[in-house]
């Protein structure tokens, strides 16, 4: 490798502290390094970013949590630029490097030894009567309610086909890699992210029913936001990663299918995905 990116998020590295060691340390080695700061509370769509992206990075080299990482990954979605994450949250699951060990980490990047990850995403459209929004996920694409604390209503179709109406606080249309987040916390099964699959996990439904749906990777699925009790209008929001938000109402329908874009990600540890969850869990 000879160039690095170094994508820090400001709210877990404050000073600049581990950014500036880094940076230092491979310009050092003989290392190219681009820096690039970002607020934590950017809600933008990430491909007006991707001018700051050089098209001749090798690595991007992440200093956060798990939402950094997601972050990053939707910026360099048309890159395919390999990401590794330095850990400075809280669980890393996505994050590589602890602190303590980075030197010898950016000895091994630079010098190629190590291995390449790559990671499915999910493409969203959420189609209204006049417009049409687009947005990815390397975690999850999650319909949740809007305001009140009243439960929302939808239908779920497969291949075009009726699958199942819901009542409840929401959906998470996830991938393998983020089935330890919000799908964990609702109830759902931990995957092994090098998978291929987009799985259902419906959020406090108000039925016996709180099984997950696992589906093809292949399979194409519509959330349709009907009207809702006494046919009220409903308004509901479809969240991309945690961070790209688009509002739908009655009569819209979001489409979601496997995004021909990956992310890659760097692996210097020759651990097993069952050891480091077993390690990750032991921590909580």
């Amino acid at each position: 490798m000879k160039h690095f990116l170094i994508y820090t998020n400001k709210k877990k590295d404050c000073r600049l502290e581990t950014t500036e060691h880094i940076r230092t340390y491979l310009e050092g080695c003989g290392q190219q390094v681009t820096v690039l700061v970002r607020e934590p509370d950017r809600k933008a769509e990430s491909c007006q970013d991707s001018e700051d992206i050089a098209a001749d990075v090798d690595c991007m080299i992440v200093l956060g949590g798990d939402g950094t990482v997601l972050q990053a990954a939707r910026e360099i979605k048309k890159f395919h630029i390999p990401i590794i994450g330095v850990n400075l949250g809280t669980l890393g699951y996505m994050t590589e490097i602890e602190p303590a060990n980075l030197e010898e980490a950016l000895n091994r990047l630079i010098a190629g030894d190590y291995e390449q990850e790559s990671r499915m995403m999910l493409n969203g459209k959420v189609c209204s009567e006049d417009s049409v929004e687009e947005g990815w996920a390397l975690n999850d694409i999650v319909i949740s309610r809007r305001g009140s604390l009243q439960i929302i209503k939808f239908n779920i179709y497969v291949n075009g086909q009726f699958l199942n109406g819901y009542n409840a606080d929401g959906m998470i249309v996830t991938t393998p890699t983020g089935s330890t987040g919000y799908n964990l916390s609702a109830g759902g099964p931990i995957i092994e992210p090098k998978a291929r699959l987009i799985m259902l996990t419906p959020i406090c439904p108000h039925t016996l029913n709180r099984t997950s749906i696992i589906l093809s990777p292949e399979d194409v699925i519509e959330i349709e936001i009907p009207a809702g009790k006494d046919g009220q209008m409903q308004t509901v929001d479809a969240n991309f990663d945690g961070t790209h938000t688009v509002e739908m109402h009655t009569g819209d329908r979001i489409r979601i299918v496997q995004s021909e874009k990956i992310t890659e990600f760097i692996q210097l540890n020759q651990v097993s995905f069952l050891e480091a969850l077993h390690k990750k869990m032991s921590e909580t």
